[in-house]
């Protein structure tokens, strides 16, 4: 029996998330639960067993969710309800459907999403930075250094120097009929 999931737009993704008060699990994200601290916690059933394993207490929400779609593949295969299905190439594979190395692949895959988001808040905040020392400095830009202007001044001098190609025209070559070969000569001075 397939369930519809709710809209994950409407939850905030700087990881408080959507919790239901009352159960304290997540309204979109499937095998996670907020516990009264914020931080989120992960498992899940093993097929025909009454076993759970546990995969951990994160941060956010996605990275419980990310937990729990490692360990429902390996689980179930592709028969699996993901929460993330268009990520399954770059989730981590586990060694074995042994619990031991499941945990360890689920605690990898969302370390990696944890290392991931930090990557990308820290390069918001240095482009902010960036963005505000680009302001206090847009007053002056010099060009000098952009275009390496004393090397270009020398390079178009030593261009001026230079005499032009010569042509070097057959002996045995006769002029064209029709008079315009000495178009053709660009150099021909008078």
């Amino acid at each position: 029996m397939h369930y519809s999931k709710p809209n994950k737009s409407s939850c905030s993704s700087s990881g408080g998330g959507c919790a239901s008060a009352s159960t304290g699990r997540h309204s979109v994200y499937k095998g996670l639960r907020r516990r009264s601290n914020g931080k989120w916690v992960s498992e899940i059933r093993e097929p025909r067993k009454p076993n759970r394993i546990w995969l951990g207490t994160f941060p956010t929400a996605e990275m419980a969710a990310i937990a729990f779609d490692v360990a429902a593949l390996a689980l179930k295969g592709r028969d699996a309800e993901l929460n993330f299905p268009n990520s399954v190439a770059s989730f981590t594979v586990p060694a074995s459907t042994s619990p031991r190395d499941i945990q360890a692949a689920a605690a990898s895959a969302a370390a990696a999403l944890g290392a991931a988001n930090d990557a990308l808040r820290s390069n918001n905040n240095s482009t902010v930075v960036a963005t505000e020392k680009h302001s206090i400095v847009d007053d002056f830009v010099d060009e000098d250094l952009i275009f390496d202007m004393p090397n270009v001044l020398c390079n178009m001098a030593e261009g001026m120097l230079l005499s032009p190609p010569r042509l070097a025209a057959a002996a045995t070559s006769q002029p064209p009929a029709d008079n315009y070969g000495d178009a053709d000569n660009l150099w021909k001075f008078p």
